[in-house]
């Protein structure tokens, strides 16, 4: 058996990570990188996925739709007819096209719910397929605190973030404590094939358009003080994708510096 610290390493393995280049993104597509892993970063936005992978001769960008049953399945296909394979899944990407306020008509959810739920059931399915193939592979799916704990108003008191009898809208939370459920879900079906599903949770990501009582506020209900950085998920998804986990599915991690545990 490889010792602890090869254990970690995904050289020789293949991941496809959905939206390589955004916050979140753009720091587990280093991580899987530096790990030695062959890494697919996927989006509509290639110019910004291939900025990205700009350093690396490991990064591969390939534009992807998630809005679009035809362009996630060429995708998974080209990769596989590519590389020969799929062993990890990160489901990263999200778009917030909904998110301004719960007043919005049935369709802008619908639009909402097609791309974060619907795409990442059919994604999960095709990457699954070819795992099944090797009986092993690691899915992860990048989820939030909002889908663990309802909405803490006071971390915008006195910022211009929900004033007034502004209502945020729920479709993030729902999302998200859906892909919560989802993952355990996926573990169950999956298990006997070998392919592990777990999920993160990660707490606020500050960013230089926070108000800055929002930060002092937000960082005051987490345990360690502070907002998420732009490393914080990048030890977590090296585990969960590599052999260092093999006996751990079907479960979320937070990741928020322990503001779900306060």
């Amino acid at each position: 058996m490889a010792n602890i610290l090869e254990r970690f390493s995904l050289k020789g393995k293949v991941a496809l990570l959905t939206g390589g280049a955004g916050l979140y993104g753009r720091q587990i597509t280093e991580a899987l990188a530096e790990a030695g892993a062959i890494t697919c970063i996927a989006s509509r936005n290639l110019e910004k996925l291939q900025e990205t992978a700009k350093g690396y001769d490991n990064i591969f960008p390939f534009a992807m739709d998630l809005e679009s049953e035809d362009s996630i399945r060429q995708t998974v296909a080209e990769i596989i007819a590519k590389f020969g394979k799929i062993d990890i899944l990160v489901n990263n990407a999200v778009t917030r096209c909904a998110c301004a306020s719960w007043d919005l008509s049935m369709e802008e959810f619908d639009k909402s719910l097609h791309i974060n739920a619907s795409s990442l059931f059919l994604l999960t399915r095709l990457a699954a397929e070819d795992m099944k193939k090797r009986h092993e592979g690691s899915i992860i799916n990048v989820g939030s605190y909002m889908g663990m704990r309802g909405m803490n108003m006071t971390n915008y008191t006195g910022t211009d973030m929900y004033s007034g009898d502004q209502w945020p809208s729920p479709v993030y939370f729902y999302e998200k404590g859906g892909m919560t459920n989802f993952t355990r879900f996926a573990a169950s079906v999956l298990g006997p094939e070998g392919i592990r599903v777990n999920c993160i949770s990660p707490g606020g990501f500050q960013t230089p358009s926070h108000h800055e009582r929002f930060i002092k506020q937000y960082s005051a209900n987490t345990l360690l003080g502070r907002l998420a950085n732009s490393t914080d998920l990048q030890g977590v998804i090296i585990f969960l994708a590599s052999e260092a986990s093999a006996y751990i599915t079907g479960v979320n991690i937070p990741v928020d510096g322990g503001y779900t545990a306060k």
